[in-house]
């Protein structure tokens, strides 16, 4: 088996007029990174970045190291968020155009529609945490148009992720989006030359059923909840009353978990239909942004990591060939500590501080996990 991993990637890490005018001259990821403390014994805050450091993505060879610590951990390709508010409005279009531009690195890819608002939340306290940086629109089929017409270089790159010979675009927020943008999507895909366009809906509330995206028109549904298909568990009255009294007993936050049980959450039966792809999530910790109420799992080892991709795989092999595709979530989210990159704790999947475990690569033979 040799699936398709496709990594969300995030680029940012470099300074740009906007974050200078809401946060500060210079700001970046790396400032709420760099500043975070622990919340509780054990809390494994600041996340420190070791081989690539505290990298500016604006720099080709960091870019192509990364493309070759992704080859190396059995990544397929990089997912990049993309930014469009509606009306030509865009935001971190730098970094993927230099890599569009550039040829460089020689590494697949695919992009991401990040179609949501900015808030101003958790960056700095002197800011309103409601307050709206960049609304997310959609004007209408004009403005669908031009957004296509501006997503078909990248399509007709050689570099760009086809599934059944169709682009892969995934949707953030399928809910938001107009039924017009997906018609129009599909119908100038067609009139570009390809088969169609394959959109994935990408649903973070798991009661929502796939058959209502198949239905609107997307490909495929990645049911995207941070903490699983337990989604009930979690929303009894006695459980949250028990995560309530181990936060005060242990003194830390109430939305802390051991991902060491919960990784079996991450998988669900729905993952192994054909028309859904499953989501593996090496660790997160959300507390650099939101501090004490965000969500929070501890013992992301890359061991446990390396479990929850064997369940994965088992779940896709069943499927044709095409189809066997996982989402990885995610290559950079540093801020979020959602990230493959090697850090101070873990490395490469390091765990004894002397020699880097080989956890094993995902498109081996064998059942295995990325490296870390």
């Amino acid at each position: 088996m040799n699936p398709k991993i496709l990594a969300l990637y995030l680029p940012q890490f470099h300074p740009f007029p906007e974050n200078d005018e809401w946060w500060g001259k210079g700001f970046t990821e790396w400032t709420n990174v760099g500043k975070a403390k622990p919340l509780f014994r054990g809390h494994d805050e600041p996340r420190v970045p070791t081989e690539l450091g505290y990298y500016d993505l604006r720099l080709p060879l960091i870019r192509e190291q990364q493309a070759q610590m992704a080859r190396e951990a059995g990544v397929t390709a990089f997912c990049y968020w993309h930014y469009w508010f509606g009306n030509g409005r865009r935001l971190l279009a730098d970094v993927f155009h230099e890599v569009l531009e550039s040829g460089k690195p020689d590494f697949p890819f695919c992009l991401a529609w990040a179609n949501h608002t900015w808030r101003a939340v958790g960056c700095t306290a002197g800011n309103d945490s409601k307050a709206i940086l960049m609304e997310q629109t959609y004007p209408g089929i004009d403005d669908a148009k031009a957004h296509f017409e501006l997503l078909l270089k990248a399509f007709r790159d050689e570099r760009y992720v086809k599934v059944d010979g169709k682009p892969y675009l995934f949707i953030f927020d399928p809910v938001a989006l107009p039924q017009e943008y997906v018609e129009c999507f599909k119908k100038m895909s067609v009139e570009a030359g390809f088969p169609g366009i394959y959109l994935v809906a990408n649903v973070s509330d798991n009661s929502i059923k796939k058959e209502v995206m198949l239905q609107k028109g997307y490909d495929a549904v990645c049911y995207c909840d941070i903490l699983g298909h337990a989604q009930q568990k979690r929303n009894t009255f006695w459980h949250k009353v028990y995560k309530h009294l181990q936060g005060i007993l242990l003194n830390r936050p109430t939305h802390v978990y051991d991902y060491s049980k919960h990784y079996k959450e991450l998988i669900g039966e729905i993952d192994k239909d054909e028309n859904v792809i499953p989501q593996i999530v090496p660790q997160w910790d959300h507390s650099t942004r939101g501090g004490r109420k965000t969500n929070i799992y501890i013992n992301s080892t890359p061991e446990n990591f390396a479990k929850h991709v064997r369940m994965a795989m088992e779940a896709i092999k069943g499927k044709k060939e095409e189809h066997q595709i996982l989402m990885l979530k995610s290559w950079n989210e540093w801020a979020e500590g959602n990230y493959m990159e090697p850090d101070l704790t873990h490395g490469r999947g390091q765990r004894d501080n002397r020699s880097p475990s080989r956890a094993c690569r995902c498109c081996s033979d064998r059942p295995a996990g990325l490296s870390m």
